[in-house]
């Protein structure tokens, strides 16, 4: 687990590409907190729910396959 976090960081602090993801599933989750917290959502906010966790999910799944593809290239 160690391993995986430093590597995560290591990706952060070198790829721009992974940092923007990082930032922005951090962003989609700050919002869908915000909408979730609220007693009624009307149809709009419904949609806005259903779009973050679909970009939150992309943003995971690139990030993902990104440490995925560090991990390889530093064990071969």
């Amino acid at each position: 687990m160690l391993e995986s976090e430093a590597l995560i960081e290591r990706l952060a602090a070198d790829n721009h590409e992974f940092r923007k993801l990082r930032e922005e599933h951090r962003s989609y989750e700050e919002e869908l907190v915000v909408l979730n917290g609220r007693g009624f959502l009307s149809a709009d906010q419904h949609w806005r729910v259903s779009e973050l966790k679909k970009l939150k999910l992309i943003a995971k799944d690139r990030m993902e396959a990104m440490v995925r593809q560090a991990r390889a290239s530093a064990h071969a």
